[in-house]
């Protein structure tokens, strides 16, 4: 089992910038990707950036340029910078990790754009 504990929300003006971080705890060695979800009102919860074990990441094209993703392996933490901050990027951000067989959720933390 992972546990998975998220940090870093809060509110921010349109332009702005927030560090989300999420450690991992548990059977970490298992794990081959961790990553960051989001989940607008009304929407599905969608993909924003994934980091993989050889350090290749991805990205939603949405965030493309403004977001980062990164990870402390010595902390088994896994950071998303969000800069350039839009009103449509206000979501419950959610951290994920994935092994071969499960995927492990962290409990959220909201993220507001808005001036």
């Amino acid at each position: 089992q992972v546990q998975l504990v998220g940090s870093g929300g809060g509110l921010v003006q349109p332009g702005g910038s927030l560090r989300l971080s999420c450690a991992a705890s548990g059977d970490t060695f298992s794990l081959n990707s961790l990553g960051w979800y989001r989940q607008a009102p009304g929407k599905q919860r969608e993909l924003v950036a994934r980091i993989f074990g050889g350090g290749n990441t991805n990205y939603a094209d949405s965030v493309k340029g403004r977001f980062t993703i990164s990870r402390d392996i010595a902390k088994n933490t896994v950071y998303l910078q969000m800069n350039s901050l839009k009103p449509e990027d206000t979501a419950v951000y959610y951290c994920n990790a994935r092994s071969w067989e499960n995927a492990y959720w962290g409990q959220g933390t909201q993220v507001t754009v808005s001036s």
